[in-house]
């Protein structure tokens, strides 16, 4: 990995500052979150099915996947900084749409369009393992999804403060102001961290192959998409939760969507405190584990009869704490297996975590009914989570096999 000049604030000729890659990773998940308690409220608005409106999550997720395998190579091929300047500039063209819709099918439309916002999410993973390697890559990864911590946090209170003061429009005119906002500063501070590859486009995409032979690629990868599976089946499903089985109204349920992320702020911090000390894979198991146990406590209560809307929200703190160590590490392994591929990398990972949760959103989505209560929405979390804990238990299993048969010879 070739070194990279230090970083100045504002000064795009040097690797960006840290506080640039939260917000950009914030604006992301701003875009994924804030609007969900007005998904009701939305469905009136265009006399839809709430089902339908619901799509407006699976299906930016299923876009979202789609592109990110597309933006790996292309970041790896051109560099990192064009390609998330003209993601932000798409998604600022997007937001303007969605807040001017006047039916259903243009606003689903208009929020797929949205999904070029992901350049932002993946490509500050891939600028992070541009600058630093793997051990201190997951601990400044979990610094910088702290953006992706803290505007959950307030983004769904504040999405429903303003659907309930201005209507729902007044959601994305919020994200058009913010990706303005944030463009600017990407502008003038983002410098070029990744060197241009020589080869074409097309012998970028046959890198993939490389990946797709690594089982420790595929191990990494597969442990963050199974532990934010859950999340991304929560993201479908805890807005009907809210306001079919508990009754709650926008704002309240804004107030009580945001508490995974207290978790997962928590879980980065000790990421980025502990992952060099720590090491990966410990990190990722424990995250795992307290993903599982908070879903299936949930769970537990429901069938005891002492599940409420306290207790639903608030053990999915646990399932935020177990992704915000899990996702920062698993994420770091997997770019390492490649350095000179990590845009790819990211991609690739982040295209089966999103691409998963599509589907997963969905199948939450089209599962829950007022009869079900939220037993099929903590299934599909439940199976998700426990693949997790299996498939990081199998990568620690060989990685251990390998290093006995190393010594051995």
């Amino acid at each position: 990995m070739a070194t990279l000049p230090r970083s100045e604030f504002l000064n795009r000729k040097t690797p960006p500052h840290i506080s640039t890659l939260i917000l950009m990773t914030g604006l992301s998940a701003l875009a994924m979150n804030i609007f969900l308690p007005s998904l009701p409220n939305m469905a009136t608005y265009f006399d839809a099915p709430y089902r339908l409106m619901q799509l407006s999550v699976a299906l930016y997720l299923a876009v979202n996947a789609v592109l990110q395998i597309l933006i790996g190579p292309i970041s790896d091929k051109l560099g990192r900084r064009p390609v998330i300047l003209g993601g932000m500039a798409v998604f600022i063209l997007a937001s303007i749409g969605c807040a001017l819709s006047q039916s259903a099918l243009v606003f689903l439309t208009f929020r797929m369009i949205q999904a070029g916002i992901v350049v932002a999410m993946v490509l500050s993973r891939a600028v992070v393992r541009d600058m630093v390697p793997q051990a201190r890559a997951a601990s400044m990864i979990g610094y910088v999804t702290m953006g992706m911590a803290i505007v959950p946090m307030v983004g769904p209170v504040f999405g429903g403060m303003l659907e309930e003061a201005f209507g729902w429009q007044a959601n994305f005119w919020v994200l058009t102001i913010a990706g303005l906002l944030i463009f600017a500063l990407t502008w003038a501070d983002l410098g070029e961290t990744a060197g241009r590859s020589g080869l074409t486009f097309r012998q970028q995409f046959s890198e993939y192959p490389i990946l797709f032979r690594s089982l420790r690629f595929w191990g990494y990868a597969g442990a963050a998409a199974l532990s934010s599976g859950a999340f991304f089946a929560y993201l479908g499903g805890a807005p009907y939760v809210g306001d079919h089985v508990f009754g709650l109204a926008p704002q309240e349920l804004g107030l009580y969507f945001g508490a995974p992320a207290v978790g997962y702020f928590a879980g980065n911090f000790l990421s980025g405190r502990y992952s060099v000390e720590i090491g990966v894979n410990r990190m990722v198991y424990w995250g795992t584990l307290a993903n599982m146990a908070g879903i299936a406590l949930n769970l537990a209560l429901f069938y005891l009869g002492l599940g409420s809307a306290l207790s639903f929200f608030g053990l999915m703190v646990l399932m935020g704490l177990g992704n915000g160590m899990t996702i920062p590490n698993a994420t770091a392994g997997a770019l390492s297996v490649r350095p000179d591929l990590a845009g790819t990398a990211s991609g690739l990972a982040g295209a089966m975590m999103i691409g998963g949760g599509a589907a997963l959103s969905a199948l939450a989505g089209a599962w829950l009914t007022p009869q079900s209560g939220a037993f099929p929405l903590l299934w599909i979390m439940l199976a998700t989570a426990i693949g997790a804990v299996a498939t990081i238990l199998l990568v620690m299993r060989r990685e251990a096999r390998l290093a006995r048969a190393g010594l051995q010879t």
